[in-house]
C-alpha cells in the first residue's frame, strides 16, 4: 500500500531489516543516488521513518517530510532525533527501551572489571612473550571500590545491582534524588572526589553534552577509572585524553566516542585505557529483542493501534 511506505535512514540489524522490508514498501535513504530527490518523491504521503540511536533525524530533513507521523528507532537512545521538533509537529518518537539495559549494565561492569584486574593488559601481555621475562604489574581489587554511577535510570539501576554483588560501596549523581537506597551527591565533581570508579550511564544530548568536564575528571584523579557506556558527548574528550596521557587520570574505559567510529590516536597507545567499538548492546538476542520493538511499533501505527514503547522526555 502506497501510504505504508517507509524511509529507512541507516541499516539496521539485518533479520530487522528483512522484516521491515519483507512487510513494508522501504526506501533506503543512504542507497538513494539522490537523497534530496528521494525524500521530494516521497514527501507527500510518507509518514513513517525508521533509523537508528546513531543516525537520528534531524529537523532540516523533517521540515522536508510534512506529512510524516512517527520516528520508530532501533536504540534506546534518542539524542541524534530532533524530539523537540517532533513534539512540537505532531510526530510520534519510539524507542527500544528495557529490552538493552542488562547488557549495557553487563558491559559497563566487565570494562571496569578488565581495567581494575588489567585483563585487556594481562592478555597482550602474554600474547607478546613478556610473561616469560617477569611478572605483570597487580591489579586493584573490585571489592570494596567506591564506584560512582552518574545517571541512576534503567541502566544506572542495573550496573548498581551488578557492583553490589561485588562488594563495592555505591553513590550516584543525577539531575534528582531517585527511591534507591545509594547516597545521592547533588554535585559531580563532590561525587568524582569520592568515587574510585566513575561510570557514565546517563542519556546523552544537549543537557549532558559534556557533563564529565575536565574539572570532573581530576577530581576522580591519577588513581581513578572512568567508564562510559553513555555517549561519547557527555564527557570532554579533548580534556579526558589530555588527563590520561599526563596520568593525572588512572585509566578509562570506553564504549562511546564523540566522532565514532574515529577514536582519537593517543587513546590506543595507552595501557591504560581499554577500548570498545560502541557495543554495549552488542548480542544477538537483545539486537533481535530491539529490532522486534522497531517493527512492532510500525506495525502498530499503520493499524491504528498503540504504540508499544512510546518516547517520553
Amino acid at each position: 500500500m502506497k501510504e505504508n511506505t517507509v524511509l529507512l535512514m541507516c541499516p539496521l540489524y539485518p533479520p530487522t531489516q528483512q522484516r521491515l522490508e519483507e512487510t513494508y514498501p522501504v526506501h533506503r535513504l543512504w542507497e538513494a543516488a539522490d537523497e534530496e530527490a528521494l525524500i521530494a518523491k516521497l514527501a507527500p504521503t510518507l509518514q513513517v521513518v525508521v533509523t537508528s540511536g546513531g543516525r537520528g533525524i534531524d529537523a532540516a530533513t523533517l521540515a522536508k517530510l510534512p506529512g510524516v507521523k512517527l520516528v520508530s528507532c532501533f536504540g534506546v537512545g534518542v539524542d541524534a532525533i530532533d524530539t523537540a521538533y517532533c513534539a512540537s509537529h505532531g510526530i510520534a518518537v519510539t524507542n527500544t527501551p528495557d529490552v538493552l539495559t542488562d547488557d549495557v549494565a553487563d558491559l559497563a561492569v566487565a570494562l571496569m572489571i578488565t581495567s581494575l584486574r588489567r585483563i585487556a593488559e594481562a592478555d597482550r601481555f602474554v600474547r607478546a612473550g613478556q610473561w616469560l621475562k617477569g611478572s605483570l604489574p597487580l591489579g586493584t581489587a573490585v571489592a570494596g571500590r567506591k564506584v560512582g554511577i552518574i545517571g541512576m535510570g534503567r541502566i544506572g539501576q542495573a550496573i548498581a545491582e551488578r557492583c553490589a554483588a561485588f562488594k563495592t560501596e555505591l553513590a550516584y549523581h543525577g539531575p534528582r534524588p531517585k527511591p534507591v537506597d545509594y547516597r545521592y551527591f547533588p554535585d559531580l565533581v563532590a561525587l568524582a572526589t569520592w568515587a574510585d570508579v566513575l561510570i557514565a550511564a546517563c542519556p546523552g544530548g544537549a543537557a549532558t553534552r559534556g557533563l564529565v568536564s575536565g574539572k570532573v575528571l581530576e577530581a576522580l584523579g591519577p588513581q581513578g577509572l572512568f567508564v562510559n557506556i553513555a555517549r561519547g558527548s557527555v564527557v570532554e574528550e579533548e580534556a579526558m585524553v589530555r588527563l590520561l596521557v599526563e596520568r593525572k587520570l588512572g585509566g578509562a574505559a570506553l564504549d562511546v566516542f564523540q566522532d565514532e567510529p574515529n577514536v582519537p590516536a593517543a587513546l590506543l597507545t595507552l595501557d591504560s585505557v581499554v577500548l570498545q567499538p560502541h557495543q554495549g548492546s552488542g548480542t544477538s538476542q537483545t539486537r533481535q529483542a530491539m529490532g522486534d520493538l522497531t517493527v512492532d511499533n510500525v506495525d502498530a501505527y499503520f493499524a491504528g493501534k498503540p504504540l508499544v514503547t512510546p518516547y517520553k522526555a
